[in-house]
């Protein structure tokens, strides 16, 4: 059996892994706020247990056991996200660290009569694809960083960082939401702001912001 610990570890790898590129455990420590060798002596344990495999060349990879596993607890996850605004009214910036203690403790059958009570929702409240529906990993993988975009392009916000309630606040009160088209309109020299517009107003976004805001072509 997983423990918390360890539950919370195949998540984050999981969800970094969908990002692109190799999961390199320097990363991991950072996303997660732990010290380097605290990193390693849990990867050991994971792998012992034939959740994750590393090598120096492709990073840290989860075993089909350790992505089944996580895929497992993100979908309850952001089930728990959806019952929590859809259900209980709570703001998209209050369920995150809720989910995240919901999550652990969830059988199967709660887990399968929570998706039916919701009506089998595709998405979180902040637009990320739940494991197990149609398309789930293509959705992923298809959105790109507004960051990204050039002067003149338009296109439909996908899904926006989940983890920092601040910026959903933020990001809420200027209608930079899922689903909302959005389109640049100027971006400073040297990497400087960028002018969007949303909602029918304009808004200047530091590239910071504006890379944890996932879009994709209208």
């Amino acid at each position: 059996m997983l423990t918390e610990a360890g539950e919370e570890y195949i998540e984050h790898i999981y969800k970094m892994s969908l990002e692109g590129g190799p999961v390199i455990a320097a990363r991991l420590a950072e996303r997660m706020k732990v010290s380097p060798p605290t990193v390693a002596d849990m990867l050991k344990r994971l792998s012992e247990n034939g959740y994750v495999q590393s090598s120096r060349r492709e990073g840290v990879r989860l075993t089909k056991k350790g992505t089944d596993s996580a895929e497992t607890l993100v979908r309850r996850h952001r089930l728990w996200e959806r019952f929590l605004t859809d259900v209980l009214g709570l703001n998209w910036d209050e369920v995150h660290e809720e989910a995240c203690k919901l999550e652990h403790a969830m059988s199967p059958q709660v887990e399968e009569k929570l998706a039916e009570i919701l009506g089998h929702p595709e998405t979180c409240p902040h637009g990320y694809p739940i494991p197990g529906t149609r398309g789930a990993k293509k959705r992923v993988k298809e959105a790109k960083p507004l960051s990204s975009l050039s002067v003149g392009d338009k296109a439909v916000i996908e899904r926006v960082a989940e983890e920092d309630s601040q910026l959903l606040q933020y990001l809420a009160s200027l209608g930079l939401l899922p689903e909302a088209e959005i389109s640049v309109k100027e971006i400073a020299p040297f990497k400087g702001p960028m002018l969007v517009k949303v909602c029918g107003a304009q808004y200047a976004l530091g590239q910071e912001v504006a890379s944890k805001i996932m879009v994709k072509g209208k």
